[in-house]
């Protein structure tokens, strides 16, 4: 397993972008299998989990080709099925947790699909209900394998239904999504999650042919129709990028602007980093940060103490909430971080208190964070990366500590951003990858 070497306490300065968007991209990699003809995706990040999913569906025979800077092409043209039954499918989708949306429009366009247990970050309990009883309502029957930890999934014909999701689950959604744009008759989807990532997935199937009105709704209606034709399509910032960013240059006391950051999308993630007292400005599409000696935390109107929480979007997205954990520790004031959805995210503050941190961990989802105001810096110490965005929490602290830090299991960090060292020491950072 390779590992990071971080030399901490430097002050970064200068210009990044953030990549295409990695939840936005497993969707509508996945989505490509819903047609015969050439779809066409902009700005796909080079990262693992990405890499992972279009290995996959080329091994499933879909035609992939690089066009361009960050531009591929996916034909679905001709989908060898009997592939999901072999050992090497299984490995392949038991590693990714983003696989699990192949199963609908597997489904919807062949009748068949099949899925191992898929992996991913050990971050809690991640179950798939939601997938599986949205899909069981449009006429799939599953069956789980106990001794082969897998799952089989046949239709004879998907046909629309109403249904009240149990939780507004965001790949759920698109995975019941994908398989009622082809179902026969109208299908109804409340409670269904509202994310950017979906926005963007139901405006490209649209342009396919599909008929789904109530886009960046939670009802969504869905007119099924016979086939899908090709597009074009490009991927948002991601958002998750954009917050780290914002984040790390506020620890490193640095001086930022994170370019063509599609702010309309970004919902509260700026406004919940400016009540941390972290300064910033729209300059064009981009984000200016000044670098700052200090920032303070503030309180609700009462006084009481500040409580930042995760929800469904258009709430604060869980996926940053390890950065809002970090970026709290150098902070003027305290916070209490409530991470309602995953019971172990927050087990990574174990590192942060070992480099100094004042954190207090509640519970599995609360931890209350007293921030130093930058009179104790954080100090270098050697950890491993339990989960991606914990990785680059953990690698924010290092950036701002006083020493060398060595961060392990960097494969984490890998699967969810891209080239994250290489672009960071442009910036001045010193951060030594080692294989």
């Amino acid at each position: 397993m390779g590992k990071f070497i971080i030399e901490g306490g430097l002050r970064l300065k200068g210009e990044i972008t953030p990549q295409g968007a990695k939840n936005e991209a497993l969707q509508i990699i996945s989505a490509t299998l819903l047609s015969a003809e050439k779809i066409t995706i902009h700005k796909i990040p080079d990262i693992r989990d990405v890499n992972k999913l279009t290995a996959l569906l080329q091994d499933l025979g879909v035609k992939v080709e690089k066009i361009g800077f960050e531009a591929y092409s996916f034909q679905a043209d001709n989908i060898n099925l009997e592939y999901m039954k072999t050992a090497e499918f299984k490995q392949q989708a038991s590693s990714l947790r983003g696989s699990v949306m192949i199963m609908g429009p597997l489904l919807a366009r062949f009748g068949i699909a099949y899925l191992p247990q898929p992996g991913g970050d050990k971050i809690g309990r991640r179950r798939l209900d939601t997938h599986f009883i949205g899909l069981n309502k449009l006429g799939a029957e599953f069956n789980y394998d106990m001794q082969d930890h897998s799952y089989s999934i046949t239709t004879k014909g998907l046909k629309g239904a109403y249904m009240l999701l149990d939780e507004a689950s965001v790949t759920g959604t698109a995975n019941i999504l994908m398989a009622a744009v082809l179902a026969e008759g109208t299908t109804q989807i409340f409670n269904a999650a509202c994310e950017p990532y979906l926005i963007q997935l139901s405006r490209m199937l649209n342009r396919m042919g599909a008929k789904i009105e109530g886009v960046g709704s939670n009802l969504l209606t869905i007119e099924g129709v016979s086939t899908l034709h090709g597009t074009d399509h490009t991927l948002l910032a991601d958002m998750i990028e954009v917050g780290s960013f914002i984040g790390m240059a506020a620890m490193t006391q640095s001086e930022l602007l994170i370019k063509d950051v599609n702010y309309n999308e970004l919902g509260m993630i700026p406004q919940v980093f400016s009540r941390m007292g972290i300064k910033m400005e729209m300059q064009g599409d981009g984000i200016y940060i000044p670098a700052q000696d200090r920032y303070e935390i503030e309180t609700f109107i009462d006084g009481s103490i500040m409580t930042i929480a995760d929800a469904p979007w258009p709430g604060f997205t869980p996926d940053l909430i390890s950065i809002a954990l970090v970026t709290a520790t150098q902070a003027k004031g305290s916070v209490l971080i409530h991470q309602k959805m995953f019971e172990s995210r927050l087990f990574f503050v174990d590192k942060l208190i070992d480099m100094g941190a004042q954190i207090i961990l509640c519970d599995p989802h609360r931890a209350t964070v007293i921030g130093h105001n930058r009179q104790i810096p954080l100090r270098g110490i050697e950890m491993t990366s339990p989960d991606i965005r914990a990785g680059v929490a953990l690698l924010i602290a290092a950036l701002s500590a006083e020493g060398k830090s060595t961060i392990h299991n960097i494969e984490q960090i890998d699967r969810g951003y891209q080239n994250i060292d290489t672009r960071l020491n442009l910036l001045g950072a010193n951060i030594q990858r080692v294989v």
